[in-house]
């Protein structure tokens, strides 16, 4: 199948590893040209670096989600640099926690309003070239109660009520909005591989109930991403994707 994707304008804020990076490379390697980012210079440096093998526009830069104002600074430099934008793709996050208000505060700043700002800078550009393709990352731990209470949860779920939110309000201006939800993903330096050293019981019990005997790879939820935002899925609008192997419990009707 042909996605519809070569040519296109995506912006990955948090595309310098893991599930964001990976969700460049497949949009790299369909042609898309590309704009991410990170906190660390360094890692946007080799990010940036590897996925300019897919022949494609790749510019980057370092940003943090918390300082409003730079941040908003440099979506707006990378609409210019890349000439628009068609698609975007919010990924940072603060990961999880329990107990202190700073978690609290922490997640909020970068999983709530992260996204947010994002979203606001790019859909003026959007809406006057009545098309685009949003896509929110939430987590199946924001429509099950695991981990226990949780800033992290909780934040993740506010995005699958605004991603509907959104594609409701802007579907006349051709811009789609979904979610997907990555159920536990493991690669090297992630969450995942933290807590199979430091968690051990956790991490095991919770592999149990992986129903395919194992987590999922970061690729795995890039190529669904990658699907949704694409023209291939134009009546995919307002929909919440679970991706997560079965491990969750719940019958989506």
């Amino acid at each position: 199948m042909d996605l519809g994707l070569a040519g296109k304008k995506a912006i990955i804020v948090g595309g310098a590893r893991g599930i964001g990076f990976a969700i460049a490379e497949v949009l790299a390697r369909e042609g898309c040209d590309l704009a991410i980012s990170a906190r660390s210079g360094d890692a946007v440096k080799d990010a940036v670096a590897s996925l300019k093998r897919y022949d494609t526009k790749v510019v980057g830069g370092p940003v943090d989600v918390k300082k409003p104002d730079a941040y908003r600074k440099w979506i707006e430099k990378a609409v210019d640099q890349l000439g628009g934008c068609d698609i975007l793709i919010p990924i940072t996050s603060a990961g999880g926690g329990l107990g202190s208000e700073k978690y609290w505060e922490k997640a909020f700043e970068v999983d709530v309003m992260g996204p947010v700002r994002a979203v606001e800078v790019v859909l003026p550009h959007m809406a006057k070239q009545q098309s685009g393709s949003i896509v929110l990352i939430a987590t199946t731990s924001a429509g099950e109660a695991m981990g226990g209470p949780q800033a992290y949860n909780a934040m993740k779920a506010s995005l699958v009520t605004w991603g509907k939110q959104l594609a409701l309000a802007h579907g006349k201006d051709g811009i789609r909005v979904n979610v997907v939800s990555p159920g536990p993903i493991e690669f090297e330096g992630g969450n995942w591989e933290m807590i199979k050293d430091t968690m051990t019981k956790f991490y095991d019990a919770t592999l149990r109930q992986q129903p395919m005997g194992r987590f999922g790879q970061p690729d795995e939820i890039a190529r669904c991403v990658a699907f949704i935002a694409s023209p291939a899925a134009s009546w995919v609008n307002g929909s919440h994707l679970i991706v997560d192997g079965g491990f969750t419990n719940r019958t989506h009707f």
